[in-house]
């Protein structure tokens, strides 16, 4: 199964455009997470207390933990991030947050080193940048957390910059972009 997570914002969104391209170059057929639809909030002190007791019982079943099982059992995902204010809208940071469940999504080792235990063979992050995309705080954070605490091996960065640059014509940036996607998948 494909998941897509969408942190699009904008109806007419270019960065859900190109995923959306890529997810029938995949497929097809995937599981959408509309991040804005979800009504998720930051991790409260009463939520994490509540997660934590859920956690030490192994509890993994309940409903606070379904996009984790979700983004757990995954083959391979899909995030679609517009770059804003060099990074990406915060909700995808609460998103993570949410379904960081040690046990489900990563465990450690008794030396304290993470161990991934998601099933998914590669994450693509596509996003859209309306000057020069910096890869900081947005594609190379979601990167680490795969690599490194998920267990997702390899990652792929899709995207299309200088959006909003006079002189640059978004629409053929786009386009060029898509139409090499449709080519090489």
């Amino acid at each position: 199964m494909v998941l897509y997570i969408n942190a699009c914002v904008r109806k007419e969104s270019r960065t859900n455009r190109i995923a959306e391209c890529l997810l029938e170059k995949l497929g097809g057929e995937y599981e959408e997470v509309k991040l804005l639809e979800r009504g998720l909030e930051p991790l409260s002190e009463e939520m994490l207390i509540k997660r934590t007791q859920l956690i030490e019982k192994g509890l993994f079943s309940n409903p606070m933990f379904d996009l984790a099982r979700q983004f757990q059992q995954a083959e391979q995902i899909v995030i679609a991030a517009p770059f804003w204010d060099l990074s990406f809208p915060s909700i995808l940071k609460i998103y993570m947050e949410n379904i960081y469940v040690t046990g489900l999504v990563s465990e450690y080792g008794a030396d304290g080193t993470p161990h991934g235990l998601c099933r998914a063979e590669k994450l693509y992050y596509v996003t859209t940048a309306g000057g020069a995309y910096v890869s900081d705080f947005s594609y190379d954070y979601i990167r680490s957390l795969a690599c490194d605490y998920f267990g997702i091996r390899k990652t792929e960065l899709i995207k299309a910059e200088m959006l909003d640059v006079v002189g640059y014509d978004a629409e053929t940036i786009v386009e060029q972009l898509v139409s090499l996607l449709q080519r090489e998948f």
